[in-house]
């Protein structure tokens, strides 16, 4: 009988494990890929994190810089801040692929792509920390490994890896090995993602300056190095193409939701002082009228009867089809890109550094050079404001260099669109001043804000954190002074 009864067992195990291979076999899909390339996941990781950048943007970073102004739901000018989850999850769903492609470029030796992602990754996580302190690092996007719940990498720590990682990056490039396939970026030019690594790497030790010891010999080893940044055409920005997927995310927006963002009363002011021809570029003339004498109205950031909006000149026409009235290219324009980090911006990072005495350049050279860069950048039309040159427009508007919060100022006006940037750098100049608008001449607190005029330094946590990762949350909400509070002072302001 046992014979028997192992006989049949084995017999029907046999016919079991044939069932299920034809199973399989009837359920397989030989036109269906089992996995995914790099080169079909990098142009989605690069569109969706830039585009999660843009809308950060649009919506608060331009605003809570007084770039520009929100007309309708005002909260981010009004200072009444929150998690911005939208932002938190754009950014680390795009991380989750990036880390597939890495670890793919690891497997198969291609030391560019390798490189690539990690100035990616970099990137993004310099978002997300200085939008929200300490976050998720180490132990982020592992999934995979069933860490659903990561404990939160304090600021410092994130900053310090951050720097390392861009460092082994430029090395990982400078091999000049392996391609970066479906870079819709830099197209796989590796030449300029070293230049992009260690740009981003000059940002972040500007960031840090107020925390780090050591940033004027790290700040000038990078610049002695050279491969950074040094003119229009080694920006990083997104080129949309006008068509799905590859479309400017306002673009899609019904006209009421363009129209809740205008420009700033702050930025016009700074502009019209000059007679700035980015003004033109930043905001659609009320009169429509591009050639001759355009004129314009600034929106005031913040919420009450004090804070005027009507009449407020729209966002360029760059960033926005308005059926019937002027489009972009019917003034010779592109559709504006998806900005990472410019020439501009990288300019004045080495203006501020030759006036803080970390490198012995020429501080007016470098300043000079973000202004022109930024004007030359957006192509502005000098005409309609009367200067004939950009000689002639920094010798005689009164632009010229003076002192360290003319760098602010003219970085200010350059960073527009630059994603986060705007606010992150304002926070810093809030911070340098003794949290107080008082040290930057050319803003000051939002009216009727509700925040007894101080500028939020952070985003409070999103509500999935508190419900989903509550230990670790509460750790991080305890090493800010125990509030998860949009006034809770991070490593970068403390």
């Amino acid at each position: 009988m046992m014979i028997k009864k192992i006989s049949f067992t084995t017999i029907l195990a046999a016919l079991l494990f044939t069932a299920c291979e034809d199973f399989e076999d009837f359920n397989s899909n030989p036109n269906e890929p089992t996995s995914v390339t790099t080169d079909v996941l990098l142009p989605g990781v690069i569109r969706s994190s830039v585009n999660t950048t843009q809308d950060a943007s649009f919506l608060v970073g331009n605003n809570a810089a007084q770039l520009t102004a929100k007309t309708l739901r005002l909260e981010v000018d009004a200072y009444t801040w929150n998690a911005f989850p939208t932002y938190w999850e754009g950014w680390y769903n795009s991380l989750t692929d990036l880390e597939i492609i890495e670890n793919q470029a690891v497997e198969n030796g291609n030391q560019a792509l390798e490189g690539a992602s990690i100035v990616m990754r970099s990137w993004i996580f310099e978002n997300i920390t200085d939008s929200y302190g300490n976050i998720p690092y180490s132990e982020a996007t592992k999934g995979s490994e069933l860490n659903f719940t990561p404990a939160y990498d304090s600021q410092e720590e994130i900053y310090m890896s951050l720097l390392s990682e861009l460092e082994r990056a430029d090395q990982l490039l400078a091999n000049n090995s392996g391609s970066i396939d479906g870079d819709i970026l830099l197209n796989g030019d590796i030449s300029k993602w070293r230049k992009f690594a260690n740009s981003l790497r000059l940002r972040l030790l500007m960031h840090a300056s107020n925390q780090m010891g050591d940033v004027a010999s790290r700040f000038q080893a990078i610049v002695n190095e050279g491969n950074i940044i040094s003119s229009n055409d080694d920006n990083v920005a997104l080129t949309y193409t006008g068509s799905f997927p590859n479309e400017y995310p306002l673009i899609p927006l019904k006209t009421g939701d363009f129209d809740a963002v205008a420009i700033a009363a702050a930025s016009v002011n700074v502009m019209q002082n000059y007679n700035d021809p980015r003004l033109l570029r930043y905001a659609r003339p009320n009169n429509e009228d591009f050639d001759t004498d355009p004129t314009f109205v600034g929106a005031f950031n913040g919420l009450g009867d004090d804070c005027p909006k009507s009449g407020a000149s729209r966002l360029g026409v760059q960033y926005f089809n308005y059926p019937d009235l002027t489009q972009a290219s019917g003034l010779g324009l592109e559709i504006a890109e998806g900005i990472v980090i410019t020439y501009s911006e990288v300019e004045f990072l080495l203006a501020e550094a030759a006036a803080k005495g970390w490198i012995a350049d020429d501080v007016e050279t470098h300043y000079r050079n973000g202004i022109q860069a930024s004007m030359e950048y957006h192509d502005v039309d000098l005409a309609p404001f009367g200067w004939a040159s950009f000689d002639d427009f920094y010798t005689n508007s009164g632009v010229a260099y003076s002192t360290t919060t003319d760098i602010w100022e003219q970085k200010w006006l350059a960073l527009f669109f630059h994603g986060m940037e705007p606010y992150f750098e304002v926070r810093r100049w809030y911070f340098e001043s003794g949290n107080s608008f008082d040290g930057i001449p050319f803003l000051g607190p939002s009216c009727g804000n509700s925040n007894n005029d101080k500028l939020p330094l952070r985003f409070t946590y999103p509500g999935e954190e508190q419900s989903l990762n509550i230990s670790n949350y509460q750790a991080a909400v305890d090493a800010i002074g125990g509030s998860d509070s949009q006034n809770a002072a991070t490593w970068l302001v403390q």
